[in-house]
């Protein structure tokens, strides 16, 4: 089958997710502003874990799991950049994989109803996976101020 471009976005937001996080190293990895925060490394991990909960959602043989305590438990137990960042990038690599052999029909075919994006089309998925992850770069941006460091522009090079 021919590959399409429904996994740019999220391999572009992967690609500025880095860039802002770059500057942190393996002392950050357990920082938080305050305890009941996800860490540097949770952060990541959990941007991870999202990106594999919509696309088994979205596109696996399942619904959306919405045992919310259950993953965030899974994210606590994250405590190192290394671990956090492979399964980030497997997150995206599976997540491409997936996107790379879905149609347009597929795509614009509604995902069934229920309480996550129920009736919205598939392609929304992409959408979500990179708002959602956006949303940590910018509070792991802010984290990153708070250790004294500055992210780096996420859009250039």
């Amino acid at each position: 089958m021919a590959q399409t471009g429904y996994a740019i976005p999220v391999q572009q937001a992967l690609r500025f997710f880095n860039t802002t996080t770059s500057v942190f190293t393996e002392d950050d990895a357990e920082f938080a502003p305050i305890t009941s925060l996800f860490t540097v490394a949770q952060h990541i991990a959990h941007v991870a874990q999202t990106i594999e909960w919509f696309m088994a959602g979205g596109f696996g043989e399942q619904d959306f799991d919405l045992n919310f305590a259950e993953h965030e438990q899974t994210v606590r137990r994250v405590t190192t950049l290394a671990e956090a960042r492979t399964w980030l990038d497997k997150a995206v690599a599976d997540a491409d994989a997936v996107l790379q052999e879905q149609t347009a029909e597929t795509m614009l075919a509604p995902l069934p109803d229920g309480p996550v994006m129920g009736g919205e089309p598939h392609a929304a998925i992409v959408g979500a996976i990179v708002e959602h992850t956006a949303h940590h770069r910018g509070a792991l941006a802010v984290y990153a101020r708070l250790r004294g460091k500055v992210p780096p522009m996420p859009y250039s090079d």
